[in-house]
């Protein structure tokens, strides 16, 4: 895949990611990761970055009961959008984005 080619579904898969949550990132990463280094990283790393959300919104919707996770939800839903739009700025530039508040699951 050509490097502009790895760049656009890089941005596709992050700013998917802000409407369609974590599945962009997972067929992105078990379609695409065989094309290139550059995109096999970035949906590798969006992933990572909307399991952590994911959690983040497991955690939220559970402590709801006790009004904080309210707030929790409030947050993660924030955060998933300003890191997605960096993340997808990022890649369009062709630089590689680490996310800042990601847990890695995925290594490879």
């Amino acid at each position: 895949m050509s490097d502009s080619d790895q760049r656009l579904w890089s941005t596709l898969v992050h700013i998917g990611d802000i409407f369609f949550h974590f599945l962009p990132a997972l067929i992105g990463y078990l379609v695409l990761k065989d094309r290139g280094a550059f995109v096999h990283s970035q949906t590798r790393t969006a992933l990572n970055f909307q399991l952590t959300v994911l959690l983040g919104y497991v955690v939220g919707f559970a402590t709801t009961l006790i009004f904080i996770g309210f707030l929790v939800l409030i947050a993660v839903a924030v955060l998933n959008v300003v890191f997605s739009v960096l993340a997808a700025i990022a890649a369009n530039r062709g630089e590689n984005y680490q996310y800042p508040i990601a847990i890695t699951f995925i290594r490879a």
